[in-house]
């Protein structure tokens, strides 16, 4: 298995090309995807300087953070069943699957503080993703007006598991074009400015298209 600090050298120079292709000239943050490694493979994740940190399963994210220093910065970007609200919204700093209202009404009774959001948008269509429809978004975006610990910091999509690069750049060129129609809206509890898409496969066709946090597992961590 490769070192990480040798996996990350070649994300860096992937982001780096892709961040000069991009016309947003935006930051852009690794989100390393721990979620089926060990303990010992994400201290190494921290050692080279990446501190966010992604979990889709309560058990291993509660597991994690107990054994590991408190310069990580865990963000849940597994779908998240209402009943389990209560395990990890007060561990984490960011979920990335916000996109039922039960789900915001559930945070919104366990939260102790304002929790950062993305709005889950299952831009591509298919059927088995989860999240609300492009026309879907706004709607509930403007429907979370009154809940105080939810605050929506940008918008998550997953493109198609596809060889076809236009397929991919139209899902995250639509969403960034979402995101864009959020932000002119001025509502101070959804700045929306972050864009939440790109994985292993297709981070560098997100950034190219205005990603701010890409969710890096195989290629960083195997």
């Amino acid at each position: 298995m490769a070192k990480i600090s040798e996996n990350l050298i070649n994300i860096q120079s992937d982001i780096d090309q892709a961040k000069e292709n991009s016309k947003y000239g935006q930051d852009v943050t690794i989100i390393a995807v721990t979620k089926q490694v060990s303990t010992e493979r994400t201290k190494e994740v921290l050692d080279n300087n990446i501190f966010h940190l992604g979990e889709n399963r309560p058990e291993g994210l509660l597991a994690k953070k107990e054994e590991l220093n408190d310069k990580a910065i865990w963000h849940y970007i597994g779908s998240l069943q209402t009943r389990k609200v209560k395990q990890v919204i007060n561990e984490i700093d960011y979920l990335h699957s916000l996109d039922r209202m039960s789900l915001a009404t559930e945070i919104e009774k366990r939260a102790e503080k304002p929790v950062k959001c993305f709005v889950q948008a299952n831009v591509s269509g298919e059927e088995s993703k989860h999240g609300l429809s492009r026309e879907e978004v706004i709607p509930f975006i403007q429907s979370l007006a009154e809940f105080s610990k939810i605050q929506i910091v940008g918008l998550m999509t997953m493109a198609p598991n596809t060889e076809d690069e236009s397929v991919i750049r139209k899902v995250f060129s639509d969403l960034k074009q979402l995101q864009q129609e959020v932000v002119e809206l001025q509502l101070p509890y959804a700045p929306c400015t972050e864009l939440s898409m790109g994985m292993s496969n297709d981070y560098a066709i997100a950034i190219e298209e205005g990603a701010t946090f890409i969710r890096i597992g195989t290629a960083l961590v195997g």
